[in-house]
C-alpha cells in the first residue's frame, strides 16, 4: 500500500486551539475574554462553499462540486455522500469517489457500521483505527481511519458525509470541524436540489403524459392500443412485468388482455375473480394499491415468482372500474409516490382510450353486419324490380333505378295485365335507406297482389291507400303515379297520388300532364282522379321521381324541369332505352361527381 500524502490545507494554525474574539484596536483585552483568530483559509473555504451551493440546482453537479471543494482542504482518497431513503429508512450512496461498484450498491441500515451509527445518533464520529471499532463494516480492507458527519436539515436527518483513509490517525479534529461546517451548509442545498430535480422530473413527466395522451386518443384498434400503452409507459416507469386486466361483468372476473414479462409477451392465467389479488383490492377501493414487498402481503397472487414490488392502478371510466393496470419489479420498495401519481394520471386517459377503442370495435362490427344486411337487402330489392318488360306492338318500355344509398325508397313496376294492357307504376317512399326500402317492399307486395284484378289507375291507388291505412306506419307515406297502357287504341290512363307529374313529348313539343292527388297512406277514404291520354306514333312519355329534378350541382343549383324537358326534347326521336340513358347521363354530368342526395328513378314509354 502506497503511503498516502499528508493533509495539507487542514493543518494550518488557524484551525488549532481556542478561538477568541479580538478587542477593538487600541483597547486592552480583559483576562477572561477568549481570543478568536479568523483563519483566512477558513474564510476562503466558506466563501467558495457558499458560491458552490448557491450557483447550481443540479443535484449531481452540486454533489461533485462539494466533493471537489472538500478535497481542496482535506486530501482524501475515499469519499461518499449517503442519503436516507425515506421508504426503506436506510442509507444509500448518491455520490462516491474511491469505492467499488459493489460497495456503492450497499444499503446501510440505521445503526449499522460507523455511517449507520452517525445517522442514528445524529453526531459526527472520527475513528482513528477502524480495526478497533466493533461496528465497522469492512467493505475495503485497506481503510484504516474514517470520519463521518450527519447531514441535518430542520432537525431532520437526510444523510451522511463519509471520508476514509488508508492511514491510521489520518483525520484530525480540525478536519471534523471543517466537515461539520460543510455539512451544516450542504444539507439545505441538497434539499433544494432534490426539490428542483423532483419538480423538473414532474414537469418532464407531465409533458410525457401529455404526449402519451395525445397519441393514445388516435389509436382505435384495441389490440394495437394495449401494445402501445406498454411501450409508452416505459417512458415514465421502468417496470419489468406489466399487464392489463379488463373487467368481464357477465362472468364477474378480470380477463387478462395483455402482459409483458422482461420485455417479452407473456400469457398468464386468463382470468382472476374480481375480489382476489392486489388487482381485486384496487377495484374494491377505486384507488391504486402499492406494495413494497409482495412476499409480505397475503393478497398477492403469485404469477411472476421474481416479483417483489407491485402497483395496481384501477382504470376508471365515468365512475366505473373497467379494468386494472398492473406493474411489477424484481426489486423491493421500487415503486414510489411519483410513480403512483404518474400512473394514476395516465390511467384516466388509458381508460378513456380503451373504452373508445372498444366502442369503435363494436361500431365497426355492427357496421360490418349492417353492411352485410344492406347488401342482402339491396339484392332483395333489385329482385323485386321487374326483370322482364311488357311486350306490345305499339309501345316499348325502358326503366332505370339509381339508389342514393345501398338501398333506396323509390320503387317502380311494369305489370302486364294481358296481351293489350300493361300497368306502369312509379313511387317514392318518404325517408331514406332501410326504413324506406322496407316500406317500398310492403307497397310493392300489396300492389302486385292487387294487380291480378287488372284494376284501373284510380282504383289501384284507392286500393293501395286503403291497405296502407290498415297497416298504418307512423310518419310513413308514399307518392305514386299509376298508369295503364292500352295497346289496342294507344291510350294511356293516368292517376297520380302526389308523385312528379309525367311529361309527354309530341312532334318536338314538350308538355306536362297535369295529374294530381293525395299521397298514399296519409288519409282514409281518398278518391283519385283519372286522366286518359290518346297518343300518336312517335310520342314519348317519361315518368320520373323527384330525385332527378332535385339533383344538385356544386353551385347548389337543381337540375329542374326545364333541363329535363330540354334533354327529353332533344332525344325524343330515339328509342326508349336511349332516351333513358341520355337523361341520366345529363343528370350525372350536371352533378359533376357530387354525391346523390335522393334516389333517381325513370320510366320511358315510347309509342311506336
Amino acid at each position: 500500500m502506497s503511503e498516502e500524502p499528508k493533509p495539507t490545507s487542514g493543518h494550518h494554525e488557524g484551525f488549532e486551539g481556542d478561538y477568541r474574539p479580538s478587542a477593538p484596536a487600541g483597547a486592552p483585552l480583559s483576562a477572561g475574554t477568549p481570543q478568536i483568530r479568523i483563519d483566512p483559509i477558513q474564510i476562503q473555504f466558506l466563501i467558495r462553499l457558499a458560491d458552490t451551493l448557491n450557483t447550481t440546482l443540479d443535484f449531481q453537479t452540486l454533489l461533485k462540486r462539494t466533493a471537489d471543494l472538500v478535497r481542496a482542504v482535506i486530501d482524501y482518497r475515499i469519499f461518499a455522500i449517503l442519503l436516507v431513503n425515506d421508504r426503506t429508512n436506510d442509507l444509500r450512496m448518491r455520490f462516491q469517489i474511491g469505492h467499488t461498484a459493489e460497495v456503492e450498491r450497499m444499503r446501510i441500515k440505521m445503526g449499522q457500521g460507523i455511517v449507520g451509527q452517525v445517522a442514528q445518533e445524529r453526531r459526527a464520529i472520527l475513528v482513528n483505527d477502524v480495526s478497533k471499532a466493533d461496528n465497522y463494516i469492512n467493505a475495503n480492507p485497506q481503510v484504516r481511519s474514517e470520519l463521518a458527519v450527519p447531514l441535518i436539515v430542520k432537525n431532520r436527518l437526510i444523510g451522511v458525509i463519509d471520508i476514509q483513509s488508508e492511514q491510521l490517525d489520518y483525520f484530525k479534529p480540525e478536519h471534523q470541524r471543517l466537515l461539520e461546517l460543510t455539512a451544516s451548509r450542504m444539507g439545505q442545498a441538497i434539499e433544494n436540489a432534490r426539490l428542483y430535480t423532483r419538480v423538473a422530473r414532474q414537469a418532464q413527466t407531465l409533458e410525457v403524459l401529455n404526449e402519451i395522451s395525445r397519441e393514445l386518443t388516435s389509436i382505435l384498434d384495441p389490440d394495437e392500443l394495449l401494445v402501445r400503452i406498454s411501450q409508452l409507459l416505459r417512458r415514465i416507469i421502468d417496470f419489468q412485468m406489466f399487464s392489463i386486466w379488463l373487467v368481464d361483468e357477465h362472468e364477474a372476473v378480470l380477463e387478462n388482455r395483455f402482459a409483458l414479462r422482461f420485455g417479452e409477451r407473456f400469457h398468464p392465467e386468463n382470468t382472476i375473480p374480481l375480489d382476489r389479488g392486489l388487482v381485486g383490492a384496487a377495484i374494491a377501493s377505486h384507488r391504486p394499491v402499492r406494495v413494497s414487498d409482495v412476499r409480505k402481503d397475503s393478497r398477492y397472487i403469485m404469477i411472476n415468482p421474481e416479483a417483489r414490488s407491485e402497483m395496481a392502478v384501477p382504470l376508471i371510466y365515468k365512475g366505473k372500474v373497467i379494468g386494472v393496470l398492473d406493474v411489477e419489479h424484481t426489486r423491493s420498495h421500487y415503486f414510489n409516490e411519483d410513480h403512483e401519481r404518474a400512473l394514476t394520471t395516465l390511467a384516466a386517459q388509458i381508460a378513456i382510450s380503451i373504452e373508445n377503442a372498444r366502442l369503435y370495435q363494436r361500431v365497426t362490427q355492427q357496421e360490418q353486419r349492417l353492411e352485410q344486411d344492406l347488401t342482402m337487402a339491396r339484392e332483395v330489392q333489385l329482385r323485386l324490380l321487374p326483370s322482364v318488360k311488357p311486350k306490345h306492338q305499339q309501345a316499348e318500355f325502358s326503366a332505370r333505378f339509381i339508389p342514393a344509398r345501398t338501398i333506396g325508397g323509390d320503387l317502380y313496376d311494369l305489370i302486364q295485365y294481358d296481351h293489350h294492357r300493361s300497368a306502369i307504376a312509379l313511387g317514392d317512399v318518404s325517408g331514406k335507406a332501410a326504413p324506406a326500402a322496407l316500406y317500398a317492399a310492403l307497397v310493392s307486395g300489396i300492389m302486385r297482389s292487387a294487380a291480378s284484378q287488372s284494376l284501373s289507375p284510380s282504383d289501384m291507388l284507392k286500393a293501395l291507400n286503403d291497405s296502407l291505412q290498415e297497416r298504418k306506419v307512423d310518419s310513413q307515406y308514399v307518392v305514386m303515379l299509376y298508369s295503364v297502357w292500352n295497346d289496342e287504341n294507344r291510350t294511356l290512363q293516368i292517376a297520380n297520388a302526389g308523385a312528379s307529374q309525367p311529361i309527354i313529348c309530341r312532334s318536338g313539343e314538350v308538355e306536362t300532364v297535369k295529374a294530381e292527388g293525395f299521397p298514399l297512406g296519409l288519409f282514409p277514404n281518398v278518391e283519385y282522379e283519372e286522366f286518359s291520354i290518346s297518343t300518336q306514333p312517335g310520342d314519348s312519355i317519361i315518368f320520373f321521381s323527384d330525385g332527378i329534378t332535385d339533383a344538385m350541382n356544386d353551385a347548389e343549383e337543381m337540375f329542374g324541369d326545364d333541363r329535363l324537358k330540354a334533354v327529353f326534347k332533344k332525344t325524343q326521336q330515339k328509342s326508349a332505352s336511349k332516351i333513358a340513358d341520355a337523361i341520366l347521363a345529363e343528370v350525372s354530368k350536371f352533378q359533376a361527381g357530387r354525391e346523390h342526395f335522393d334516389d333517381e328513378t325513370l320510366v320511358v314509354l315510347k309509342v311506336l
